[in-house]
């Protein structure tokens, strides 16, 4: 007996679901073909994504003489015969639900991934590895297509909805011809020449791939773009380095040059080239330097530190406003208007400051802070849309050239030479206590007190559970790194790392003073 084909559709918010699921029903009709939609909202982990389920009878109206198929209203575990995507960890969590099958599933997932609020609220690296993702993917599907699709959405300026239906439609899955979905695509609008580019650029990678080996599991690479060419790392700076260290290198250089310019690239190259003569010392049979590699990372994180100049640069990119063009659906016409709320305080302001100048103006803020008043701030709410907006933005950004004269650059330059310092004598000393110091700079995180507990953490354990004054013998002090640095990702008031160093012999954090205020007591008053 024919049975309909089921293909089961999982967006997040925002990314089109609703109008992939009306353009397969489109095609399908346009086609001739017996369809049926239904949505099923419901809260996945990042609460709010809604699924899609469509029944796709395979004969056309013309072959069943005027009957009509009882298509089914929801999924029947194993039974789906394509499971569609558009986020890695969703794509797992439909197969935990034993939705697809290897005998029956095609899958088709994006590569990428939006981490959930568990994620994002874990102190140190919450992200769930990719790894045993892709692994359940494939025990689970009789085909499946892993791909890039935030890439080709970039290459082609359209949203996921129309990747994903490119992908399906190469896959063979279902019996229609390409000119039936670029029919109902077609428009006369930019959205619907961008939703044809992204249309194309996944048919053809998916059918592609199906052409060359049908039912062997692969995971699909991303499309190569202009904008990955240009993260390569120039010949001068990637000879001096081992292969290994250029894929990272090349992203942290572009960033430093976009922050700052070449003169700042350079002194992170400099950097770590001073690591990499230490390292080689202390490893010569060691050919990956691990722990130039580690250090790679964070010191490119860290010397691109967020500040209102930088936040004030992403803010007027054209890159955003095209990103939030597309996420509110904004059509040709329509008027589009984006305010940005700011709100700068006194250490932002002392930030751009030189030193003599931002203590001053700190040393005002914290007597008004003793005297019962809040923090000085001032509330902005800049138009993004207007010209008067986006040349402030742009002024602001603009600033950058007097960012090596103000006080947080020389503070933040000061530390890093302390943390790298402490990193090469570490190595010469143990190279694994080299790479387990060069790992404490992801403590260095976030913005504002986040950021400077941070770095507070990262000066303590520098100072004692490694430094001059450790009393921890030299051959535990790696374990010792390891475990504090773990203890002070787990909770941000600190409970854990305070117990941590005490056990392995370092002294507790000082307790920062904290201003007391009194307040009067209304009732009193008023009697």
């Amino acid at each position: 007996m024919t049975q309909p084909i089921s293909i089961l559709l999982c967006a997040l918010g925002g990314e089109g679901g609703g109008v992939l699921a009306d353009w397969l029903v489109d095609v399908a009709r346009h086609a001739g073909y017996p369809a049926q939609a239904t949505s099923i909202p419901g809260v996945a982990q990042r609460t709010g994504a809604t699924t899609y389920y469509l029944e796709i009878y395979p004969l056309p109206h013309s072959q069943l003489q005027g009957r009509m198929p009882v298509l089914g209203l929801n999924p029947l575990p194993g039974r789906l015969d394509a499971l569609v995507s558009s986020e890695l960890l969703e794509t797992a969590r439909q197969i935990g639900n034993g939705l697809a099958s290897a005998d029956r599933t095609l899958i088709i997932s994006a590569s990428s991934r939006a981490l959930t609020t568990a994620e994002k609220m874990t102190m140190g690296d919450g992200r769930r590895p990719e790894g045993p993702l892709l692994d359940v993917v494939a025990a689970h599907s009789l085909r499946h297509h892993v791909m890039d699709m935030a890439q080709l959405c970039q290459q082609s300026g359209t949203m996921v909805s129309a990747i994903m239906l490119g992908a399906l439609a190469g896959s063979g899955l279902l019996p229609f011809e390409r000119a039936h979905y670029e029919a109902v695509l077609s428009g006369p609008g930019a959205s619907a020449k961008a939703s044809l580019r992204g249309f194309a650029l996944a048919f053809d990678l998916v059918n592609r791939q199906r052409e060359q080996a049908r039912y062997v599991e692969h995971v699909l690479k991303p499309v190569p773009s202009v904008a990955a060419a240009s993260t390569a790392l120039p010949a001068d700076v990637a000879a001096k380095f081992p292969p290994e260290l250029h894929p990272l290198m090349g992203l942290a250089h572009q960033r430093l040059l976009a922050y700052q310019g070449a003169a700042y690239a350079q002194l992170y190259v400099q950097r770590l080239q001073g690591l990499l003569a230490a390292e080689s010392v202390a490893s010569p049979a060691e050919t990956k330097r691990p722990v130039t590699l580690e250090t790679t990372r964070w010191l490119a994180l860290w010397m691109a530190f967020d500040d209102i100049i930088r936040v004030a640069d992403l803010k007027s990119r054209a890159s955003r406003w095209t990103r939030v063009t597309q996420e509110v659906k904004a059509k040709e016409g329509d008027v589009l208007k984006v305010y940005d709320h700011f709100k700068p305080g006194v250490p932002e302001l002392a930030a751009l400051l030189p030193q003599g100048l931002a203590n001053r103006l700190q040393r005002w803020d914290r007597a008004r802070v003793a005297r019962g008043l809040a923090p000085w701030a001032m509330p902005l709410k800049v138009a993004r849309h207007a010209l008067w907006g986006m040349a402030s933005l742009r002024l602001l950004a603009s600033l950058r050239v007097l960012r090596p004269y103000g006080s947080r650059y020389a503070t933040e330059q000061a530390l890093i030479e302390e943390w790298l310092g402490g990193i090469e004598r570490a190595t010469e000393q143990s190279p694994a206590l080299g790479l387990e110091l060069a790992r404490c700079g992801q403590l260095i995180k976030g913005y504002g007190s986040t950021n400077e507990r941070g770095k507070d953490n990262l000066l303590h354990i520098l100072r004692h559970v490694c430094g001059p004054a450790s009393t921890v013998p030299l051959v535990h002090q790696a374990e010792a790194v390891a475990r504090v640095r773990q203890a002070a990702l787990q909770d941000e008031a600190g409970q854990a790392l305070d117990q941590a160093l005490l056990q392995h012999g370092a002294p507790a954090r000082p307790v920062k003073e904290q201003p007391v205020l009194w307040m009067k007591n209304p009732r009193l008053q008023k009697s």
